[in-house]
């Protein structure tokens, strides 16, 4: 069926899907509609909203539903349930109500939070309540046209490749989306498949959240909070009771428009304008943000006189030298750090030399909930650390998915340590490179939409697989993670090795129509490894775009 018998068939769906249908002038539009369907991959379903197969509506997170449904039914004896958890984006308690009706039809229990909740705590639900899998509604921290749909197991981890790959045959085989049956929650409630969570559950995480607290001395530390319109703003201020902390109130309450930022990124300058702007007036120390759903946090501390932005990687560096400092009589061989593979070496180099083991895994932080299940099973190690470039961390085994709650505790209180010691967390991060040597990490995303796009990028991964190693000087390895590498499940990832240890690795988005290099050089100097970034980003450039 090609898109526009697709289109015709989708003006038959309900009135409103059918208006939006027909409101639309540019054929390019329609194409990028129905091209083809939104996919439920690995990581769920991403997606911008709006009618049409692949688009997040109703129809296609129910047919991602039922799915679950159906695999659930297929391979778990018993009564079954699923906790379920929306953030703040337009349409998340729709499409979670959605999910709920949907899986009550299939006779499975539902617990649904009756207001937003960050991802960190639905992963925690999961083994709180002993529910078989968890759903969350989330785009993370894409723009306001973008909503997503994770699944997870029952262990609170995000589906790896192998039950992920069950759920979408289940999810594939649903051919009529129209026939895919809900039942009223009301209904539900009376048959005892519904069930709405209370706050007793986010006060159960917050409980076990402190228990990773590791300073708690007085400070007289400033520090501004944005929770970028999401679901931050409850459960972070309430584990930094006690501190000094004012929030961005322009930015303080659910706005699915995210209508004061272009982007709800904390990894992104311009998402923290008025947070630092509010700390230019307030001359505070350390200002930091929350993205939607909670489970990324991005910072910057005033340094010098200017506020200065730390970088993902950076920030992992800091939190693994203070927590193993911290920790440190408590450490022992079975101790360990996990990091992905696009994540700077650095964080890996001091957990090194404190002894711990260090763990690599593909992207995604599902790999890294994966091993602490594993560690927990086996006995052979004991998870301390994780974290990825991409602004999220891990610390406690009370989720299985990177949490900004713990985060944002551990950055604060390590901002007050440094700030009573006269440090600044940019002090610090010089000691760092002073012992371990300077490490510079940067990532460059290549937007490339629709057909031709797609089609651009699949044709792209194929040049650099086949002549990668000769764009570049110096590779002294080349790993293709396609073919499979160290036990890692296979992923379209490439990564080249540079003889001194520097590094680029290029893959596709999981969740977006976007291609990712990112670079990590390796130098003596702050000023080569600048000039060496700038000219290697300059050379991927005209590779990409020429």
């Amino acid at each position: 069926m090609d898109y526009k018998e697709k289109y015709q068939q989708w003006l038959g769906f309900d009135e409103d899907t059918k208006a939006e249908l027909l409101a639309i002038t540019d054929e390019k539009e329609i194409e990028d509609r129905f091209y083809k369907d939104l996919e439920f991959g690995t990581g769920g379903l991403r997606g911008i909203m709006g009618a049409g197969a692949n688009r997040m509506n109703k129809y296609t997170v129910s047919k991602a539903t039922q799915g679950l449904a159906d695999y659930l039914k297929a391979e778990f004896d018993g009564e079954k349930s699923v906790a379920i958890a929306h953030d703040s984006r337009n349409n998340s308690r729709q499409f979670a109500i959605y999910a709920a009706e949907v899986l009550c039809a299939n006779g499975i229990k539902v617990y649904l939070y009756d207001t937003l909740m960050p991802t960190p705590v639905l992963s925690f639900t999961v083994r709180y309540l002993g529910c078989t899998a968890g759903a969350v509604v989330t785009a993370s921290h894409n723009p306001k046209e973008y909503n997503g749909y994770k699944i997870y197991d029952e262990t609170g981890c995000q589906l790896c490749p192998d039950q992920a790959n069950k759920v979408i045959g289940y999810v594939n085989a649903i051919e009529d989306l129209k026939a895919v049956p809900h039942m009223d929650l009301e209904e539900a409630a009376k048959k005892g498949l519904y069930q709405p969570i209370g706050a007793e559950v986010l006060d159960a995480f917050l409980k076990e959240v402190k228990k990773q607290s590791l300073y708690e001395e007085p400070s007289d530390i400033k520090i501004v909070y944005t929770p970028l319109h999401g679901t931050g703003n409850i459960p972070v201020r309430k584990i930094l009771e006690g501190m000094n902390i004012s929030v961005v109130k322009e930015q303080e309450l659910p706005d699915g428009n995210f209508s004061t930022v272009r982007s709800p990124n904390p990894e992104e300058k311009d998402a923290l304008t008025l947070a630092l702007k509010q700390a230019e007036r307030e001359d505070a120390d350390l200002v930091f943000g929350t993205d939607p759903d909670c489970d990324r946090i991005g910072a910057g501390v005033k340094h010098d006189g200017k506020y200065v932005l730390i970088t993902g990687n950076q920030m992992g560096a800091l939190l693994v030298n203070f927590v193993l400092n911290m920790k440190k009589a408590s450490l022992n061989s079975k101790s360990t750090l996990v990091k992905t593979i696009v994540t700077s070496e650095l964080g890996a180099n001091i957990a090194r030399s404190f002894g711990l083991q260090v763990a690599e895994t593909l992207t995604g932080f599902k790999y890294i909930g994966d091993q602490i299940n594993r560690y927990e099973k086996s006995g052979d190690r004991e998870f301390v650390i994780g974290y990825e470039e991409s602004y999220g961390y891990l610390v406690g085994t009370h989720a299985r998915d990177k949490d900004a709650v713990v985060s944002s505790m551990l950055v604060c209180q390590m901002a007050a340590y440094y700030y009573n010691h006269g440090k600044t967390l940019i002090d610090a991060l010089n000691d760092i490179y002073d012992e371990y040597g300077y490490y510079l990490d940067s990532l460059d995303t290549f937007v490339l939409k629709g057909i031709e796009g797609a089609q651009k990028i699949q044709s792209l991964m194929t040049e650099f697989r086949e002549n990668g190693s000769k764009f570049f000087d110096g590779i002294k390895e080349v790993y293709d993670f396609s073919k499979g590498i160290a036990d890692l499940p296979k992923e379209n990832v490439l990564k080249y090795i540079f003889e001194d240890g520097s590094w680029l690795a290029i893959r596709p988005s999981g969740t977006e129509p976007k291609l990712k290099v990112y670079y990590s050089i390796q130098d003596k100097s702050r000023e080569n490894a600048h000039a060496r970034l700038d000219a290697l980003k300059a050379h991927l450039h005209e590779i990409i775009n020429g």
